[in-house]
């Protein structure tokens, strides 16, 4: 009896693995919906307020962000897709020890932050030194972290603020606020979590720019009618002179006439003439030049001869 009853039961387990189905977690539409994970599960709604972890370098296609995890929490299932919500990240334990060295100080901070939309944040920063600093100095470089951080959040709703923290954009300005007061080396944000999902819906920047878009498309018209209306005039404005030049091509008579009559032919020779008549007196000029080398000659051969008759 014993033996029967253990084979209802693994009967029973089995067919649990059957009745479950496979879902899509898709990432929230600040990452363009991206597919994260699969996961099996008979009842969707136990796939709710569940966490998974991805690297960011899946999700970009960059390896220099290989060292951040992002964790998204199931807030809905819609067939066989479950969508999901930014809860958090956190960087890799090996990143932040390469930034931690001896005979240095490292500064922490935990600051719970609201954002423009009604979001509240838990943003852990941490900042480390060339040397070891004194506590008041500690001190400084907290209230300027806190600021700067509080400063970004206001101004910007969450997926925006997560972009800002991702891309490295809230280190660097921590960065360059500490730099008046002590000269920190190195900002990093190694962790968040998120308290409370936004209240309030405001829409990004990014969707604002493609309404735009028709407006332009509108004076995108009326600017190809204005240059129709500019070719069209160039148009009849180079139709005009071709007429000009008709109404002038009319008089070729004088043309004809100045071509028919052959007084320019006649005075062609007569040029001609005077070119002969140039030619014999240059010859006639050289024959003298000739005569006068040679009569200069016999004179001086007649003056060698007379001393030798002495």
């Amino acid at each position: 009896m014993a033996k029967a009853r253990s084979r209802t039961a693994a009967r029973k387990i089995k067919d649990r693995w059957r009745a479950k189905n496979w879902y899509n977690v898709l990432a929230p539409p600040s990452f363009d919906n991206v597919t994260i994970a699969d996961t099996l599960t008979d009842n969707p709604e136990s796939l709710i307020n569940r966490v998974t972890g991805v690297s960011l370098q899946d999700l970009t296609n960059d390896f220099r962000k290989s060292h951040i995890t992002i964790f998204f929490k199931v807030s809905k299932v819609e067939e066989t897709n479950a969508h999901t919500q930014f809860s958090g990240h956190s960087l890799t334990s090996d990143y932040l020890r390469r930034m931690i060295r001896r005979r240095r100080s490292k500064i922490e901070g935990v600051y719970d932050v609201t954002t423009r939309d009604g979001a509240v944040l838990r943003v852990k920063p941490f900042a480390t030194t060339d040397k070891r600093i004194q506590n008041s100095q500690r001190k400084v470089v907290r209230e300027a972290m806190k600021k700067t951080i509080t400063d970004s959040a206001k101004t910007n709703t969450l997926s925006e603020f997560v972009k800002d923290i991702l891309d490295g954009r809230v280190g660097s300005d921590i960065y360059k606020n500490c730099k008046k007061l002590y000269p920190v080396k190195r900002v990093e944000i190694y962790k968040t979590e998120v308290i409370s999902q936004p209240t309030i819906m405001i829409e990004d920047k990014k969707p604002k720019k493609k309404e735009e878009k028709p407006e332009e498309e509108k004076i995108e018209p009326e600017k190809k009618e204005k240059k129709v209306k500019k070719e069209e005039k160039k148009t009849e404005e180079k139709k005009e002179p071709e007429k000009k030049e008709d109404v002038k091509e009319k008089p070729p008579k004088k043309e004809e006439t100045k071509k028919a009559a052959p007084k320019k032919k006649v005075e062609k020779p007569a040029k001609k003439e005077v070119k002969k008549e140039k030619k014999t007196t240059a010859k006639k000029a050289t024959k003298k030049t000739t005569k006068a080398k040679t009569t200069t000659k016999k004179k001086t051969t007649t003056a060698k001869k007379k001393p030798t008759k002495k």
